[in-house]
């Protein structure tokens, strides 16, 4: 697995902060212009797309920060595989990335373009959401199935969920899975429109908490069925995995929280476990009103006694596409090192269900994580990843 966000480049960098519960999210904004800067918080990777051009040796014109990172992740993920360029190449190696944005995080040139200002720019061929996987696909020569799925803050969760189903019927005997997401004129004034941007740092399930901050970043891992890992590492296993849609509300989720309930439930019963068994939740959490309320009753409805869950929103952000992704690594760092990372900022809990999530980096046995992503539409999806 690799990935890169506001706390580090690297697994192992990532994997310090969570420990030392660093905030990687700030008002120190220098990626575009913007009149949000210094007003609005943002866990912005502290790497300049130039650098990024220049540690990847991409030359390529019209190539997006939004690939640049999934780049960067895609590396580290292959290297710490020690997969070959031929198995890479393989019809027998799916990709499956997800995003938001693709390259509409050039929201000038796509303006320009578009009003025709130009003679057509360079990032003519950059704009769909697929020329992240484009990219990809020509960079490693990969030849089996590709696909890009957006379904907004679900999207990497549900490349996950997709490559292992490739697999599970026989389309694939591997898949990279994963996401990416750069901040992006086009979603800070988007979400900034829905007014659920907070002013400060996001405050995931707290009685007080005001909205998210967005983030950026990027995660890949790489799946493979158990009779092909031929004495490769194995970090967990993914046992159950499910996505449901509550069709609410085109930004909001039911208030008795109907889809995150029913994909909980739908990955329990694919990981055939009972809900007692899950150790620790890794909760979707973005500081929002309707989000850790709803979420919370959800938890509430499956489980008898909600196990310990926290955010790690309040480290990077809100990575959109990359989310689910992101969050896949850090709980299965958990696993790993059978500790949980704290939920930041949490003071007061939120009075309709009175859950207090993780507050302080803990040791602790987990033996099945449950990793929530939720987007919108109602589109909820749930991980499970269980101890080798």
């Amino acid at each position: 697995m690799g990935v890169i966000s506001a706390i580090g480049n690297s697994v192992a960098e990532n994997h310090q902060s969570l420990k030392n519960a660093t905030c990687g999210v700030s008002k120190e904004f220098d990626l575009f212009p913007t009149k949000y800067a210094g007003l609005l918080p943002f866990g912005q990777v502290p790497i300049s797309t130039e650098d990024l051009q220049k540690q990847l040796l991409v030359n390529d014109p019209g190539v997006t920060r939004t690939t640049l990172l999934a780049l960067h992740a895609l590396n580290e993920a292959i290297a710490d595989c020690g997969i070959s360029a031929e198995e890479i190449q393989s019809f027998d190696t799916a990709l499956i990335g997800a995003n938001t944005v693709g390259g509409m995080c050039l929201t000038d040139e796509l303006y320009n373009d578009a009003n025709e200002k130009t003679d057509g720019s360079d990032y003519l061929a950059s704009y769909d959401c697929a020329s992240v996987n484009l990219y990809l696909q020509k960079h490693f020569k990969i030849k089996g199935i590709i696909n890009t799925i957006n379904t907004a803050c679900s999207s990497s969760a549900n490349a996950i969920m997709y490559g292992a189903m490739l697999m599970k019927n026989g389309y694939a005997k591997r898949a990279i899975v994963g996401g990416t997401d750069c901040l992006a004129k086009f979603t800070i004034n988007g979400f900034n429109a829905l007014h659920i941007l907070s002013s400060d740092n996001c405050t995931p399930f707290d009685e007080g908490r005001k909205g998210l901050n967005l983030g950026e970043g990027a995660a890949f891992l790489i799946l493979e069925k158990e009779e092909d890992i031929k004495g490769r590492k194995v970090y967990a296993e993914l046992t159950g995995y499910s996505n449901a849609n509550d069709a609410y509300h085109p930004s909001s989720l039911s208030d008795e929280g109907d889809g995150p309930f029913l994909s909980m439930q739908g990955a329990l019963k694919v990981a055939n476990l009972t809900a007692d068994k899950i150790d620790f939740i890794n909760a979707h959490g973005t500081g929002t009103e309707n989000n850790d309320e709803v979420e919370s009753k959800a938890m509430i409805r499956l489980f008898d006694k909600p196990p310990a869950f926290a955010s790690t929103k309040g480290n990077i952000g809100h990575t959109l596409g990359a989310s689910g992704a992101i969050e896949a690594v850090y709980s299965i760092l958990s696993l790993i090192h059978q500790e949980v990372y704290a939920n930041l900022h949490f003071k007061n809990t939120i009075p309709s269900t009175g859950l207090t999530p993780v507050q302080s980096y803990t040791k602790m046995p987990v033996n099945h994580i449950m990793s929530n992503s939720f987007g919108f539409g109602g589109n909820c999806s749930s991980l499970i990843f269980s101890k080798v």
